[in-house]
């Protein structure tokens, strides 16, 4: 393919390819996100989010005068900063020296963990009426020393599923 007909191709083609392959990464990403029938969602995401890349790097190749234009008027450097502080939560190892993942599952994992002493308060309830409200609901709870987990996992049931209950509760 001579170069005419390539910068002709990359023309057409680089901005709707990549418009299109974003569309494809958006929805399966916020299926996802959602836990949306995720045995289809994964291998489609990951797959066609690696294929974006080639439409990507094209619109990148046709546009490149503008993107440096970003660069020379210095608007590109906040943009940048910004989106890499928000993706550090997600990369800082957690305390057990894993990647940090989401943030929100993190606190969650806090929450079930801490004793219903300290857990109480975001309940808007004193440990002995968390206690009361959870023995109300025929759950084994020993003492205020308890943690949501062994509650829950008494219960056989997700800790996550029962701090929503206890929450849905009080509105």
């Amino acid at each position: 393919m001579d170069a005419p007909a390539l910068k002709n191709l990359i023309n057409r083609y680089a901005t709707p390819l990549t418009t299109g392959f974003f569309l494809v990464s958006m929805i399966s990403g916020v299926a996802l996100f959602f836990h949306w029938a995720p045995a289809l969602f994964h291998g489609m995401h990951e797959w066609l989010s690696m294929v974006l890349l080639v439409p990507f790097v094209l619109h990148l190749w046709k546009n490149w005068g503008p993107l440096m234009g970003y660069f020379k008027r210095k608007t590109m450097f906040v943009p940048l900063l910004l989106s890499l502080l928000v993706a550090m939560p997600f990369a800082i190892p957690n305390s057990g020296g894993k990647p940090g993942g989401n943030p929100a599952f993190a606190a969650v994992q806090l929450v079930t963990k801490a004793p219903l002493t300290d857990s109480a308060a975001l309940f808007k309830n004193t440990p002995d009426e968390l206690v009361t409200r959870l023995r109300q609901r025929g759950l084994a709870v020993t003492s205020s020393s308890d943690s949501l987990n062994q509650v829950a996992q008494s219960a056989k049931m997700q800790p996550a599923q029962l701090i929503a209950e206890l929450l849905n509760e009080r509105q």
